[in-house]
């Protein structure tokens, strides 16, 4: 029986790719596996799959007797609902430790890097298996998306390192302007839905008994956003309440400003001033200088308020 190997709920490239570079090493180890994803592609990671003319890895959302292997999350808020009924083998990640519990040991990467694919590239390193052309370039593109092109805090010198190591093997020379090409792509975001953005990237937090959702949207211009905002908040006190959320926070993240419009839903509007020091105006939002990474700079501090 072949095992699975996925990423959250949602999946971001991360977590996509992350699926399609550890199964192949691990099918290159001798082991039978298969790389899932729990939701529908978003346009950055279709525009990285048709780069590489990469297929999806299959669509997969119950789990129950099948072994698996976690990439890029360990909460169980971003897993399958039958995840306890699975047997875990693995966690590569690059996150917080979770909540997610096992019965018996396991196989843990899990390193303060800013991309999964950068720890994924060092089990490659230590297992001395060469990395493909095409899942290098895949690999290399996770990374940049996940530290915005190394503007993110979250971004590591080992990041740097990998994402030049797999550029080279993928044969590119100039990463960072595939990196920008492919944050266009992310950028346009005329042609979807409310609730399409709102959980494009979305991840729910279980904040001592309180649910917490955090979206983002990184764009080249905020100024995309500015004849949809009402529409946002709209469908995200419908996301609120569909969910039984405590809040639904909204990050529209600038990534050549350098900063985030945060836009906020609430119980406790309170908790999130508080949290980040800020005071919401009158559209409950508010900017915030300099964050770019909710990993980092939004989670820990939400966390504190809980």
């Amino acid at each position: 029986m072949a095992t699975y190997i996925f990423g959250h709920t949602t999946p971001d490239s991360d977590s996509i790719v992350g699926a399609i570079s550890l199964s192949y090493l691990k099918n290159q180890l001798g082991e039978d596996t298969i790389p899932a994803r729990q939701g529908e592609i978003n346009p950055e990671t279709a525009f990285i799959l048709d780069k590489f003319d990469h297929e999806a890895p299959e669509l997969k959302t119950e789990f129950a007797g099948e072994d698996v292997y976690l990439v890029d999350f360990s909460d169980l808020a971003q897993a399958p609902k039958d995840i306890k009924e699975a047997n875990i083998l693995g966690i590569v990640d690059h996150h917080k430790l979770g909540d997610i519990t096992t019965d018996a040991p396991l196989e843990c990467w899990i390193r303060p890097v800013g991309c999964s694919n950068t720890i994924i590239k060092q089990m490659f390193d230590y297992y001395g298996i060469e990395i493909p052309k095409k899942i290098a370039g895949m690999m290399m593109c996770a990374i940049l998306s996940d530290t915005v092109i190394f503007k993110s805090p979250t971004c590591t010198k080992e990041d740097t390192k990998a994402c030049k190591e797999l550029a080279k093997i993928a044969g590119i020379e100039d990463y960072k302007a595939l990196g920008m090409e492919m944050f266009i792509v992310k950028s346009d975001v005329l042609s979807a839905t409310p609730r399409e953005l709102v959980t494009r990237d979305f991840k729910d937090f279980n904040m001592n008994g309180n649910l917490i959702g955090v979206g983002q949207l990184e764009v080249v211009d905020l100024s995309v956003f500015d004849t949809m905002k009402a529409d946002l908040m709209e469908d995200m006190k419908k996301l609120k309440e569909e969910g039984g959320r405590h809040s639904v926070l909204l990050l529209l993240t600038d990534i050549m400003k350098v900063g985030s419009q945060l836009l906020v839903v609430s119980d406790e509007p309170e908790k999130i001033e508080n949290a980040f020091n800020i005071k919401l105006d009158s559209n409950s939002e508010a900017w915030l200088e300099g964050v770019m990474s909710r990993k980092k700079q939004i989670i820990p501090f939400l966390e504190k308020q809980f």
